[in-house]
């Protein structure tokens, strides 16, 4: 008896890896006692994104706006992590059918009505890093490692949300190494709020939306957009537009000769090459981003 799936009809990555097809349960909804629980439910990837994983996911917070009885949101990951990032091995299962832009999504969750708290295990790298930095609240796991980590593929940045929760030097320090960073340190940055025991996360994101669920929502609706408006104000909106921002179309049309010779070794070769091309430099503590099949 076994729970391992049958990947015989998955497609696969040059060196082997097989690559789970996009399904309607990559993302999970339930609610009760005034909090709703959406998972990213692609284990077996880290719970790397996709259009499908964003299509489902904005989905889940059309379900939790529309139901009144909902008053806050946990997000967090199925399996051993929050989020690896944006998935590189989309491009197996082509995917035309319209979803939502991840980053629409992203700042969706940033102005959304009801407060929403990220419960992170393991990685949050890359475009999972950006999507527990845009909750309201997150609480890491003590074994959580979160980065942005995409600057060593030679990938700009999805969600520029690092700036307004770091201090300058921080934030600089985080994208521009690209390295992986202890819970522990995330908190000293800013990146999250709170660090708990592996076995005690989802009881203390359940705890904290609680409170959350139990206080007067028109107020904490308030609350909320307070705050962000003050952010927002201080440039927010425009910086994680700044693709739309004619002054550095040079910079984002540059070739990078570097970047674009790492993902010839990815899609040639596949992801054990890519990985020891990406992180010549960079030594990983174990469990690292290293072992995701889709990072």
């Amino acid at each position: 008896m076994t729970n391992e799936p049958d990947t015989s009809t998955w497609k696969q990555t040059p060196d082997g890896i097989p690559i789970p097809p996009p399904s309607p349960e990559d993302v999970l909804y339930e609610a009760a006692d005034g909090i709703a629980k959406i998972v990213l439910n692609r284990p077996l990837v880290l719970n790397a994104i996709n259009r499908n994983l964003m299509r489902l996911l904005d989905a889940a917070l059309d379900r939790a706006e529309a139901d009144d009885d909902v008053r806050a949101v946990i997000l967090t990951g199925a399996g051993r992590a929050f989020s690896a990032g944006g998935d590189l091995w989309a491009s197996l299962y082509p995917d035309e059918e319209p979803a939502p832009d991840s980053l629409d999504v992203l700042m969706r969750i940033w102005s959304f009505a009801k407060p929403v708290i990220a419960a992170v295990r393991g990685h949050a790298v890359g475009q999972g890093c950006e999507l527990a930095g845009v909750c309201d609240l997150t609480i890491a796991s003590e074994n959580a490692r979160l980065g942005e980590i995409q600057i060593r593929h030679g990938f700009g940045i999805p969600v520029l949300i690092t700036p307004f929760l770091a201090s300058q030097k921080q934030a600089k320090e985080v994208l521009l190494l690209g390295e992986v960073i202890s819970a522990e340190d995330a908190l000293r940055m800013g990146l999250v709020n709170r660090v708990v025991p592996d076995d005690q996360l989802d009881e203390a994101a359940t705890e904290m939306a609680g409170k959350l669920a139990s206080l007067p929502p028109s107020v904490v609706r308030l609350n909320k957009r307070l705050v962000n408006m003050v952010y927002e104000q201080m440039g927010l909106i425009d910086a994680v537009r700044y693709r739309d921002n004619e002054s550095l179309r040079d910079l984002l049309e540059a070739e990078d000769a570097v970047g674009s010779g790492r993902q010839r070794v990815r899609e040639e070769q596949g992801w054990a090459a890519f990985k020891r091309e990406r992180d010549q430099g960079y030594a990983e503590a174990a469990g690292s981003p290293e072992d995701a099949s889709s990072r």
